[in-house]
């Protein structure tokens, strides 16, 4: 009874309340918090802490910082109060629109980063890019066939690809990915490649359109990646599947300065239970390739299937 009546004095704060609304929606650093709220550092860190000793949030290292996220089984309880103290509280949709805007500036990151990468790639090196871990993908699909290549980048293996299927839709979300990808194709004369311009949580092509959708060293870029793969989902005939290459687990943290990596790589575990939970069936994860020098980066291979209708 003390936890709950601890919790509930901590409620009668407005500002408490406009944080934990905030981290019901998206895990967030101190400093976007205070971006968002408009206050200053101590008093967000000081009041962080106390939501923290109450069980009500809980944080995680990402790099340099450190990100808060609601400790959702322990405020089963409270969360009705919360909602219900927002409509009190004139603040709380301006703080959801600033929200947005804040999570619109995480992108930007990175696409300024592909931006300046565009046309280089194939010339520099990328984490888990190997034509070992392509090759073992390859052997897993069989085209001819409509292919979604989602986070195509300058279109490496889209290019591969639109050699035997049907037809590739290369989705990006950096313009100049997508002006490179676009022009290397029509300079090598593959009609069968289409690049659009689109973001991996909200792929601009239409339910049941494709065969295979690929992800190749781009899931962890994604900010959602359970989202991601449940576009992935959305888009693929019944009886489609779903192909990802990504790095396995690792703790190389300058990976989100000089790469613009979201995660810092999945396990097979956590990869697969994603695939499930989208709603994909026989769901096989392979290490496919490990790298010899430091930081020894591994590649994860992990494909599923969408069930036809009548199974």
């Amino acid at each position: 009874m003390r936890s709950i009546l601890k919790s509930l004095r901590l409620l009668a704060d407005p500002n408490r309340i406009r944080i934990l609304l905030l981290l019901a929606a998206e895990e967030l650093s101190v400093a976007e918090l205070q971006e968002i709220l408009g206050l200053g550092q101590s008093t967000i860190s000081t009041q962080l802490s106390q939501l923290k000793n109450a069980g009500l949030i809980e944080d995680r290292r990402a790099g340099k910082n450190n990100l808060y996220r609601l400790q959702v089984v322990a405020t089963q309880s409270v969360m009705p109060v919360i909602r219900q103290a927002a409509a009190e509280i004139p603040e709380a949709a301006q703080d959801q629109a600033a929200l947005q805007l804040t999570l619109r500036k995480r992108q930007d990151k990175s696409r300024t980063f592909f931006d300046e990468m565009a046309g280089r790639f194939g010339r520099e090196y990328v984490p888990g890019r190997s034509w070992k871990g392509l090759s073992e993908a390859l052997l897993k699909v069989m085209p001819p066939m409509v292919i979604a290549d989602l986070g195509a980048g300058e279109g490496t293996f889209s290019l591969l690809l639109a050699q035997r299927a049907k037809r590739v839709i290369a989705i990006d979300n950096s313009v100049k990915m997508v002006e490179y990808g676009t022009g290397l194709a029509q300079k090598q004369g593959v009609k069968a490649l289409e690049y659009r311009l689109g973001d991996l949580e909200a792929v601009p092509i239409e339910d049941n359109a494709v065969d295979l959708a690929f992800f190749s060293q781009s899931l962890h870029h994604a900010l959602h990646p359970g989202r991601a793969i449940a576009e992935a989902w959305r888009i693929l005939r019944p009886g489609g599947r779903i192909a990802v290459l990504d790095l396995v687990k690792h703790r190389f943290e300058e990976a989100r300065e000089l790469y613009a990596d979201v995660w810092l790589g999945f396990t097979e575990v956590e990869l697969g239970t994603l695939l499930q939970m989208a709603g994909f069936a026989n769901v096989q994860t392979d290490l496919v390739h490990k790298e010899t020098e430091a930081p020894y980066f591994q590649t994860l291979l992990a494909v599923g299937d969408k069930a036809h209708l009548s199974e």
